[in-house]
């Protein structure tokens, strides 16, 4: 019997915040707040998306915009992180940097500074009570102006002390080239913020290497085009720069039409390092052991390979030199453990 996934150690670093949210608490708040669910967030969960045109990213986001109207008090935002921690640690994660944009929930609680202080305070009781560590990435939304980019790189950089490690940019990358915010992100990396954009999901192999020579991206957020240039591989490999592969989110926007197609093993092969991210559990129904279980079942990892995975996931994270030593020493041990 191979070795339980559950128990190898891991570090989760391509989670976003609404995204993280139960199914079951998403309903239940829903039906508290008196909002209605379209069929594609309840009874036929999880929705049928595909994102490679304008009307189906469209759709997607609309669908995260209902989702993210279901959280209406402070307790709802404790509630979803208390949560979201404790399925976690349940697959084996012990560190997580999951992904904030305070933007969109400023006008409910109070304004930007007040809803970035209330999920800095959730994310930290939410790591107390599950024995986790939990940092955040503030991540700004391509679809707006560099402006507003540069104003969430100022505020990541005013809570560094209070559990930002990272500045990132999300959303459609076809919608907003990564060079336009280069200057929210020399901010960020001015004051040690690690640079994680978004790029190589729903464009190619440029948009990694944009992100890489304009952005001097520490990690990239999927980069899973990146596998289309060898050229691209070898200079990932070669700095070290991290894909944060996502494979049932990459089938799930039409990305990859399979699994199978997830050039998951290809990036592995070619030496770039890998985190294994769940991306939005909320709406692709998968969290991120079973990102594991493909890397097992589906491309053919080994225990040892898994292992790797794992440790390739805590290298890249902003884990404090303690906690890094501490998660490989654990990963080692799990590869040592007879399997069953």
């Amino acid at each position: 019997m191979p070795r339980p996934l559950s128990e190898l150690p891991k570090a989760h670093l391509h989670l976003h915040f609404t995204g993280s949210m139960r199914h079951s608490t998403l309903v239940e708040l829903a039906r508290e707040h008196g909002l209605h669910l379209p069929d594609a967030l309840e009874e036929d969960w999880p929705p049928r998306l595909r994102a490679t045109d304008e009307r189906g990213w469209f759709r997607f986001q609309r669908l995260y915009d209902i989702a993210r109207s279901v959280l209406q008090r402070e307790s709802d935002v404790y509630r979803l992180l208390r949560e979201a921690a404790e399925d976690e640690a349940g697959e084996g994660s012990r560190w997580l940097e999951i992904q904030i944009d305070p933007s969109g929930y400023a006008s409910r609680f109070g304004g930007l500074t007040s809803a970035m202080e209330l999920m800095l305070d959730a994310a930290r009781r939410a790591a107390d009570h599950a024995g986790m560590g939990i940092a955040v990435v503030v991540a700004a939304n391509r679809t707006r102006h560099p402006l507003d980019a540069k104003t969430l790189a100022r505020l990541a950089t005013h809570y560094m002390d209070r559990g930002v490690v990272g500045f990132g940019l999300s959303n459609d990358e076809r919608r907003g080239r990564a060079r336009d915010f280069d200057g929210a992100f020399r901010l960020a990396k001015r004051a040690g913020l690690l640079a994680v954009p978004h790029g190589g999901e729903l464009l190619g192999a440029a948009s990694v290497a944009e992100c890489v020579d304009v952005l001097d991206a520490d990690r990239v957020g999927h980069g899973v085009r990146a596998a289309e240039s060898p050229r691209l591989m070898e200079r990932l490999a070669a700095r070290q720069i991290t894909c944060e592969v996502c494979p049932t989110s990459n089938v799930g926007l039409g990305v990859a039409e399979r699994a199978e197609d997830v050039p998951l093993r290809r990036l592995f092969e070619a030496g770039v390092p890998i985190a294994l991210g769940a991306d939005d559990p909320l709406l692709f129904g998968a969290r991120l052991l079973p990102q594991y279980e493909f890397a097992r079942q589906v491309y053919g990892f080994s225990d040892p390979e898994l292992a790797e995975l794992a440790r390739q996931s805590v290298r890249a994270s902003a884990a404090p030199d303690d906690v890094r030593k501490q998660l490989l020493q654990e990963i080692d041990d799990w590869l040592l453990a007879p399997a069953d």
